[in-house]
């Protein structure tokens, strides 16, 4: 009997994962929103990605960096001014890498 428990478990995830990423389709009429909520909605995707890639850039192990000799910080910056330079995705993730890998291969940063 011990063996039907994973199954049951894993079939039970399955379906509240199918239940809640079909919610927006069960509707037969779109959802009435309040204008400000549609507002926020369109900031969710970049503050989605500033949640993941701050931590990240300024922490190390779990602590804030404290050495300015870490080549994620130069990455950033360089790989930012260069999106505010030209507004591409591609080059910014070239720059940035131009930046880490040396530092971080090369100097050991």
């Amino acid at each position: 009997m011990n063996g039907i428990w994973p199954w049951v478990a894993a079939i039970g995830l399955a379906v509240v994962t199918l239940v809640t990423r079909s919610f927006f389709m069960i509707p037969e009429r779109e959802v009435p929103m309040p204008q400000w909520f549609k507002r926020g909605l369109q900031y969710a995707p970049l503050a989605a990605l500033a949640a993941v890639i701050a931590p990240e850039i300024t922490m190390n192990q779990g602590a804030i960096i404290t050495t300015l000799a870490d080549a994620r910080l130069p990455a950033a910056l360089c790989a930012s001014l260069y999106f505010f330079w030209k507004r591409g995705i591609l080059g910014t993730i070239v720059v940035g890498m131009a930046v880490y890998l040396p530092l971080h291969i090369g100097l050991g940063w």
